[in-house]
């Protein structure tokens, strides 16, 4: 045992020994290092420190990358030092499996074909053509390549249907296989469910696999919860790593990285969020490299490759070949019109959010409406077995249009849910299932579709999609009636909402059974929902009973974060399960139940806890403990207290204390904490507790603090002296104190301290000095990685008449990278004259593929009168990133009534497919009489929706308040059916005409009643 902990001491001491010397060697100071690699204080000062705890391997990787040193060799000493076993996962733990014992099939990358097994039988089986590299592939070997060194990363591939996306992450976790990594692939019961019931037990050397991410990221009840624990994951250093790859179509990237309205909800803020800087474009096509890599492979007898690029030689989509997509399409488009009426109704279900196994039954019924009254009276008595069993068979031996599939194993069916209905399921192929969304997004299914919804399918989830996508286009009774069997088919989530809403309208007895309901499936929402219910009425017994039944099912954490989240709303809920928590050894959660005693009045009790909790050896408890203590007039205790916290945890557990209180609003404990970890010179306390003197009108105090830490070498607290003496007149000290900051600054690279000094010295009038100081701030702000806050502080030289600083900042905040800084420095060349300049800056920025600088250079000039230059500007940023540009400069020549050439500029935008644009060119051509060119315009742009399960109907809605405002009410009321048909005009409101809602085939209902 002596042996093997003298291994790991040595190992830590040479992980240390070289860490040092390359600091050393590097000329960097700890703090630089800490910006550099976007540490903490505390995590670099425990890396280094003789002692210390093994650091993680996350700060190892950091540490390694600032420092320019090899990764692995580092990360094996740390891994002998913390003791852990050579490979890096024991077989057999962990969600998921070994990588290599996965077949890619059942990963869902697309089948190419058949080959032999190589048996006797000559039993086939599903084969994989050679895979070719392309651009996207780079970017997912390095993401693969920091896992393997520690770091955990996250990349969503970006694509239509079968341009390789899913195959793509499977060849890159291969590398990872030979490491020992598991994957694992949320799947049972729900994907989203699934995935958010288990992350938290995802374990380090781990693949987490989200192909289709949108049945993740993008479910209605959960899919920002997913989300967040994702990003909990990702950024957890004891978990990593971890490496999470995912697939999306274009659409739903597109809607979940979209910004919302200014006055609409945020559906998808934390999706936004952690897809920021993850997505990856996979392109449609081969470029030419690709094409001569895939020939190459044909040669070498890849038959499956050869095929498709003979086939795919003219469009260059050899993926979407490979998965069979001309076919497909060409099944679709000529077969029997009975067979385009389940594929289309298989379309339609699809995109309004229905689930990937259809019932057959489903499909057939719902086709009848598709079909025409001569084909209807066509059709056999076995049209359905022959239908189905044409679209089951497979395209050049690979995928059919609609193929038979099985549910995977489910889970046993909660109690007073019903099992999912018998009868056979298939399964609409991906292409096909994207051409629907294409082609019929404007589209309002029959009255045969919603029928046979409410007949014959059984998952709430598909039910509740359906609901609201009918209720989207006013089908109003097809939404009830669709949200009806929701709740018919036991939907926890349904029951849920349901029963809040019933809670809040004050009919209890109904709300009661529908959390009686949810609970039977086992949901805890729904005893803490009747929980809330019975404390509102009184009845605190039941109330308790209720909660700690709920409580009685969660781990620690959970419960912690329940109780914390103020889930409850209620102190007798938190209560229950914070107890529940620390029952389980929770010493987090006894911290939490004694500070929720404290806010209820009750101090002796909340004293007793944070003595249970001190006890246990919780420094946090010591420290607020002695608080009391001190409050209570008990000195003695409370220095006792405060001694053993400092001893067990250093005195960083009172500033991190003293942090917490001060923001909470506890200032006279915070200033305590503070003081105490001053007397042992800390230099964040002794800032903290001087910036809060000084706050409180103790001058003199602030100053003796700000002293003591400036004789610790910190430059903000010389900044602050110097400050606190020019208020006093005492220039002399303050020009001392100053320079004293400055030199400090230069020396550690705080470069906020360096802009400071820059500001004052140009107030002063010493503009020479200023500039001086600000090149040091951008040398020492490039250096740290934090170029982007010199923009903000160009603009406020820029608002202080200092036009050569500004461009000073910016210019190095663009030598460092930053985007912004391009567009700022465009603004102040072009303001100064240098035309020229801001010409190459703008270009440069378009080299980026970022438009900005240009739509800014352009707008100068429109307003400069040079309209030729504003528009070839505008043009050239259209090129680059989209057509923002061109529609800013239509709208100023718009509001300078030069219509016709706005509306120039308006088609020009609308070719790009913005819908502003589209807008405005629909409207112009009302005006103008082209009523007809107005309305094919408008449908068009149907297409343009960003929404997956709805159609674009602004320009559509747009007609229809003209011609309504025109007189034209029947013309008004067409376009406006046509609107709600595409489901994208449910913001426009249509209560006032059609108070009923509309039949599925677009006529008024007449009045009807819910029941």
């Amino acid at each position: 045992m002596q042996d093997e902990q003298a291994g790991r001491d040595s190992a830590l001491d040479e992980l240390r020994r070289i860490l040092a010397d390359e600091l050393a060697r590097a000329g960097l100071t700890k703090t630089q290092v800490k910006a550099r690699a976007h540490l903490g204080r505390t995590t670099v000062h425990h890396a280094f420190q003789v002692g210390g705890p093994v650091p993680t391997a996350a700060t190892v990787v950091a540490l390694a990358r600032v420092l320019r040193l090899p990764e692995q060799p580092l990360l094996d000493l740390r891994r002998a030092a913390a003791g852990e076993p050579a490979s890096v996962l024991p077989q057999g733990q962990g969600l998921g499996r070994p990588i290599g014992e996965w077949d890619p099939h059942a990963l869902e990358v697309h089948p190419a074909g058949h080959a032999l097994a190589g048996d006797v039988d000559g039993e086939l089986r599903q084969a994989l053509p050679g895979y070719v590299a392309r651009a996207h592939d780079a970017i997912l070997a390095g993401a693969v390549q920091d896992a393997a060194g520690g770091r955990s990363r996250l990349v969503v591939l970006v694509g239509s249907s079968s341009t390789g996306k899913t195959r793509a992450c499977w060849e890159a976790v291969q590398p990872l296989a030979e490491r020992g990594w598991r994957l694992w692939h949320p799947f049972d019961p729900t994907r989203a469910g699934a995935a958010l019931e288990s992350l938290e037990r995802v374990e380090p050397f781990t693949v987490v696999w989200l192909n289709e991410a949108q049945h993740y990221l993008g479910d209605a009840g959960v899919g920002e919860r997913v989300a967040a624990a994702l990003h909990s994951m990702l950024t957890s250093s004891h978990r990593s790593p971890v490496l999470v790859l995912g697939t999306l179509w274009p659409e739903y990237a597109t809607l979940y990285t979209a910004l919302p309205a200014p006055t609409g909800p945020d559906r998808h803020s934390r999706v936004r969020e952690l897809l920021a800087g993850r997505t990856v474009a996979v392109p449609d096509t081969f470029d030419q490299e690709a094409l001569r890599r895939a020939a190459a492979l044909a040669e070498g007898g890849d038959r499956l490759l050869a095929e498709a690029l003979t086939r795919a030689s003219g469009d260059r989509r050899v993926t979407q070949d490979l998965a069979g997509a001309p076919e497909l399409l060409r099944r679709y488009e000529q077969g029997t019109p009975a067979a385009r009426a389940v594929l289309e109704a298989a379309m339609d279900a699809r995109r309004l959010g229905a689930g990937l196994a259809l019932p057959q039954s489903f499909l057939t019924e719902a086709a009848l409406d598709y079909l025409g009254d001569l084909d209807r009276d066509r059709l056999t008595e076995d049209w359905e077995g022959t239908v189905l069993e044409e679209l089951a068979l497979p395209v050049h031996g690979q995928q059919a249009p609609l193929r038979r599939t099985r549910a995977r194993p489910a889970s046993p069916v909660p109690r007073g849910q019903r099992p999912p209905a018998a009868g056979p399921v298939v399964r609409l192929a991906d292409y096909l299932e994207q051409h629907g969304r294409s082609m019929r997004r404007a589209l309002c299914p029959p009255a045969s579709f919603w029928y046979a919804a409410c007949n014959h399918l059984t998952d709430p989830a598909a039910l509740r999609a359906l609901s609201t996508a009918a209720e989207l286009r006013y089908r109003l009774q097809c939404a009830h009636f669709l949200r009806q069997r929701a709740d018919e088919e036991g939907d926890e989530r349904t029951l849920l909402a349901r029963a809040d809403g019933l809670a809040g309208a004050g009919d209890h007895g109904e709300a009661e059974a529908l959390y009686r309901k949810a609970a039977d499936m086992g949901s805890i929402d729904a005893l803490t929902g009747l929980a809330r219910m019975r404390e509102a009425t009184g009845d605190s017994e039941e109330a308790a009973n209720l909660y700690r039944q709920a409580a009685g099912t969660l781990d620690s954490g959970r419960l912690l974060s329940s109780g914390r989240a103020e889930e409850f709303h209620t102190v007798l809920g938190a209560e229950v399960f914070y107890r529940a928590a620390a029952g389980m050894g929770s010493r987090p959660a006894l911290r939490a139940l004694a500070r929720l005693r404290e806010k209820t009045g009750d101090r002796d009790g909340a004293e007793a806890i944070y003595r249970e909790a001190a006890e246990a050896g919780d420094c946090t408890a010591m420290i607020n403990l002695g608080w009391m203590r001190e409050q209570a007039a008990d000195p003695d205790e409370a220095e006792a207290l405060y001694a053993r916290a400092v001893r067990r945890a250093g005195v960083g557990a009172l500033v991190s204390l003293a942090r917490a209180r001060e923001v909470s609003g506890d200032g006279a404990q915070a200033m305590a904490l503070y003081s105490r970890a001053a007397d042992a010179d800390d230099t964040e306390a002794l800032i903290a507790l001087a910036r809060m003197r000084a706050a409180a009108g103790d001058r003199e105090g602030a100053v003796s603090l700000y002293r003591r830490a400036a004789d610790h070498g910190d430059a903000h607290a010389w900044l602050s002296l110097a400050l606190m003496l020019e208020e006093t007149a005492n220039h002399a000290a303050a020009d001392h104190c100053c320079q004293q900051a400055a030199n400090t600054a230069i020396v550690v690279g705080d470069h906020g301290t360096l802009l400071e000094l820059a500001q004052m010295r140009w107030a002063a009038g010493d503009h020479g000095e200023a500039h001086a100081l600000l090149r040091r701030a951008t040398d020492a702000a490039a250096a740290a990685g934090a170029a982007a806050t010199l923009v903000g502080w160009a603009r406020r030289r820029v608002e202080a008449g200092d036009v050569e600083g500004a461009e000073v900042l910016a210019s190095r905040a663009a030598e460092a990278g930053d985007a912004e800084a391009l567009v700022e420095l465009v603004r102040l060349r072009e303001s100064r004259g240098d035309h020229q300049g801001a010409q190459e800056v703008a270009d440069t920025a378009a080299g980026a593929d970022d438009a900005r600088a240009l739509t800014v250079l352009a707008q100068m000039r429109e307003q400069a009168g040079h309209t030729a230059e504003a528009e070839a500007l505008a043009q050239r940023a259209a090129d680059v990133s989209g057509p923002k540009a061109l529609v800013a400069l239509a709208r100023m020549r718009d509001e300078a009534g030069e219509r016709a050439s706005a509306l120039g500029l308006f088609r020009q935008a609308a070719e790009f497919g913005d819908v502003d644009a589209v807008v405005e060119v629909v409207k112009m051509r009302e005006e103008s009489g082209d009523r007809e060119g107005a309305e094919a315009l408008a449908h068009r742009a149907t297409a343009l929706s960003v929404y997956p399960h709805a159609g674009e109907a602004r320009p559509l809605m747009a007609l229809v308040r003209m011609r309504d405002k025109a007189g034209d009410r029947e013309g008004a009321a067409i376009l406006a059916r046509q609107a709600a048909d595409t489901g994208g005009a449910w913001q426009f409101g249509f209560e006032q005409r059609w108070p009923h809602g509309l039949d599925p085939d677009g006529r008024p209902t007449p009045r009807w009643h819910k029941q």
